[in-house]
């Protein structure tokens, strides 16, 4: 069979509208977190746990798991202040338990429990759990939907949630048995409205890939004092958010069929990186800083200001955002070759400071666009941790 031909794309095509700010550091398609805290080694990789207790809930600098589900609930009618209460103390002791491998209570298939790989369980506050709760005085200004960008095309069965739990680990059994735990225990007061399963695969150490071949996630916010000032909340405008922080969670399909039309020049100039390794196209190597400044011998932009990395470079350091993206890959529809994409998931202060202009920038021109679709928007506020046993998610804000 002769091998189908790829078309080119020609840097030029990609110039113009708008400069794209020079400088180290790049989001890559947003997607994904690269080096992050490590938590202790075990023998046995399935043995090794992530502490439940602590200032801020796990699984957001924790160095990312192969495996996630994301789960949406909506509230069921009538559902109020006290029952929110009573759903959180169930959610923290299971979580408390199934994240140190350890079944939960009435946990009828308690042998899965046993192999927790790092299991974290991330719990989400959506918009309309505050009005549930009466707390829509305590609700943070970025707590709200997205504006809407040209580009999205949500669906319902992606979008919005009063509640969310982000539940990662390295074995997918062990994901599975946490979202079938957590979601039976409150049937009465949730009805699930989303289950979103993602994968990321990649040697310790090193960056994931996206199903579009692209190393995915090379420049991201380090734990520590860049977190501290990025990601984690001060408490300074709400104080029952000290240590907590906010999520954003896009669907975003990738049309692979088309993509595979493109030769690895055509990509390269897309996205702004090297297929091969990640460099940027300034560079030789992954970590390489991006000179968009940089032309070639006919005064070209080497890397196009319309390339992914240009579009998505914060114009300032108020911009940046903790990446913990996951891969899907889903069953397609009657006549389609696949139903894949990315669950990109971001973490920041502000999400109205941090995320929105970059995403604003995006939206209007960015040479992906092409190849990628937004189908699913969700915002959430992540309260901070449970310091000590006893207390349970969500606390500060109810006792407020």
């Amino acid at each position: 069979m002769a091998e189908r031909s790829r078309s080119r794309l020609s840097r030029r095509l990609l110039l113009g509208g708008g400069a794209a700010a020079a400088g180290a550091g790049v989001a890559g398609i947003g997607w994904g977190a690269a080096t992050l805290a490590h938590d202790e080694q075990h023998t046995d990789p399935a043995t090794r746990t992530v502490p439940f207790y602590g200032t801020h809930q796990a699984g957001i600098e924790t160095e990312p798991q192969d495996q996630a589900a994301f789960v949406g609930f909506d509230l069921a009618p009538g559902t109020g202040r006290e029952d929110l209460i009573g759903l959180l103390k169930i959610w923290t002791d299971d979580a408390a338990r199934l994240t140190q491998g350890r079944p939960a209570l009435a946990d009828t298939e308690a042998e899965l429990a046993a192999r927790p790989a790092r299991l974290t369980i991330t719990v989400g506050f959506g918009p309309g759990m505050f009005a549930a709760a009466g707390l829509d005085h305590a609700r943070p200004h970025w707590l709200k939907p997205l504006p809407p960008f040209t580009i999205d095309r949500l669906e319902q069965a992606y979008t919005g949630a009063d509640l969310m739990l982000q539940i990662c680990s390295d074995e997918a059994t062990t994901v599975s048995h946490a979202v079938r735990v957590l979601c039976k225990n409150v049937t009465s007061l949730v009805r699930v409205r989303w289950v979103q399963r993602g994968f990321r695969n990649a040697s310790r150490g090193q960056t994931m890939r996206n199903l579009m071949g692209s190393v995915d996630g090379t420049v991201n916010v380090a734990p520590g004092v860049d977190a501290d000032r990025l990601v984690w909340d001060d408490g300074s405008r709400r104080p029952w958010l000290a240590g907590g922080t906010s999520m954003v969670l896009r669907r975003i399909a990738m049309n692979l069929d088309t993509w595979d039309e493109l030769d690895d020049d055509g990509r390269e100039l897309t996205v702004g990186r090297r297929v091969g390794n990640g460099a940027p196209l300034t560079g030789t190597r992954e970590f390489d800083d991006p000179d968009f400044e940089a032309v070639d011998d006919t005064g070209i932009p080497i890397i196009p200001k319309s390339s992914h990395i240009a579009r998505a470079h914060h114009t300032h350091d108020g911009e940046r955002f903790l990446r913990r993206g996951y891969n899907y890959d889903d069953a397609p529809p009657p006549g389609a070759v696949s139903n894949s994409g990315l669950l990109f998931a971001c973490f920041q202060r502000d999400i109205d400071a941090q995320y929105l202009p970059v995403q604003q920038r995006l939206a209007e021109f960015d040479a992906l666009n092409q190849w990628t679709t937004p189908i699913g928007s969700a915002v959430f506020a992540i309260p901070p941790g449970v310091p000590t046993p006893g207390g349970y998610l969500g606390q500060p804000l109810f006792e407020a």
